[in-house]
């Protein structure tokens, strides 16, 4: 898309065309290239133009509005799927949560991108082959492999949406990165819609407990359960149909979170040496840190999001390269520690699973921290960042389906 952008700079009728053509691909590529141009009237006015925020909320044409109203509706019947049909509750979530949401978020995307037949077919054999799966595995409570399996079941459904998402653009780093950023807006809104639909929960219990009803049992079985199920799907709704709404709230709240991670990781990489005492003797602790690793892959890319290659902006890139140095060298002691109790021990399929997507998230936050330094101090294009991340969205989606379904035959469903 730069590319062709770049080529019709002074031509207008391509310029619109490209913009009829993928929207949200085009906006985020010329953003990306505006600052790199001599000022002219015409890039003045696209700019104007796709960076232009409505006062007014857009809810859309009816028919969008009963489509989500209608899949709102069915994920809270598939989470009370147990009540209806008297099954155990523990055995039905643990292995079917994903399912509630995902599968729907899905068919919304479907909607939207308008995708090819073909490739409906591709995401619902997909879905219906993980959910089969999942739920001829033997019931064990002791069984490691299907706890993995259960987990990265919810990643590969999560590169199912990713796939819906991305349409027709597959090979597009730029919408993948557009999909990375509708998760962290659709965070954020989700978050809020649960707060708001709690504080009105909350009053509404207590209000009929004045009068001498108590209704939380009931309330939470036919009213919060559908409500907690619907907040994605809504939260989707809300990121797709207004852009601008939480779009910037991800960024700020990665910026100002960035150097108190630093702060906080710097201080207890110092208190490793001080302590004497080495936490990093099982599984748990890479848990932690496979955690830590992706939660700073998030603040740099959301950091980044809306970061250019100028003065200002340079301290931004200094925080995020020294935070990515020292997240690289506190994982770096709690893996050694882990591989060489493997080696003590041997592999089971828990710390196969977790060292296993620990390397993989270390490579990519190697790769990330190559590109910041290029950026700080070879002028490099601060977007190859957020590529780095993008360009490796599929090697996570590839360990996920080996997790899932080859380690419980590799390891005997132990």
């Amino acid at each position: 898309m730069k590319s062709e952008i770049l080529s019709n700079l002074d031509n207008a009728q391509e310029l619109e065309r490209l913009y009829r053509k993928d929207k949200s691909s085009f906006r985020l590529a010329f953003l990306d290239l505006f600052p790199t141009q001599e000022k002219n009237s015409m890039l003045d006015f696209w700019k104007e133009r796709l960076s232009y925020e409505s006062e007014n909320l857009n809810w859309g044409n009816r028919a969008e509005q009963l489509f989500v109203i209608t899949i709102a509706m069915m994920a809270g019947l598939i989470a009370k799927v147990p009540q209806l049909f008297n099954l155990s509750e523990e055995t039905f979530y643990s292995r079917n949560i994903g399912f509630i949401v995902f599968p729907l978020l899905t068919a919304y995307f479907i909607r939207k991108s308008k995708l090819a037949n073909s490739k409906i077919i591709m995401a619902a054999v997909a879905t219906l082959t993980g959910l089969i799966f999942i739920n001829s595995l033997p019931t064990n409570e002791q069984s490691d492999t299907l706890v993995l399996s259960c987990i990265h079941l919810i990643i590969l459904l999560w590169g199912i949406l990713g796939f819906a998402f991305v349409g027709d653009n597959i090979n597009s780093t730029e919408k993948r990165l557009e999909y990375l950023k509708y998760n962290g807006d659709l965070i954020v809104m989700t978050g809020l819609i649960l707060i708001s639909g709690g504080i009105m929960s909350a009053a509404t219990v207590g209000l009929f407990h004045l009068i001498g009803y108590n209704i939380e049992a009931y309330y939470f079985k036919y009213v919060g359960i559908f409500g907690i199920a619907a907040a994605p799907i809504v939260g989707t709704y809300l990121t797709q149909s207004n852009p601008h709404l939480v779009g910037k709230v991800s960024p700020v709240i990665a910026k100002i979170f960035s150097p108190l991670v630093l702060v906080m990781l710097s201080i207890y990489l110092v208190a490793i040496a001080y302590s004497g005492h080495s936490p990093y003797t099982d599984r748990d602790s890479l848990l932690v840190f496979n955690g830590l690793l992706l939660g700073v892959m998030a603040i740099i890319f959301f950091s980044i999001s809306e970061t250019r290659n100028d003065g200002k902006k340079r301290f931004v890139v200094i925080i995020l390269l020294l935070l990515s140095v020292v997240t690289i060298m506190v994982n770096g002691i709690a893996l050694s520690a882990i591989l060489l109790r493997i080696s003590q021990l041997g592999f089971t399929p828990n710390r196969s699973a977790v060292v296993g997507s620990n390397l993989l998230v270390l490579i990519n936050l190697l790769m990330v921290s190559t590109q910041l330094f290029k950026a700080l101090f070879k002028n490099r294009a601060i977007a190859l960042v957020k590529k780095s991340i993008a360009v490796f969205l599929p090697i996570y989606l590839i360990w996920a389906i080996i997790v899932t379904f080859l380690f419980p035959f590799i390891f005997g469903f132990k």
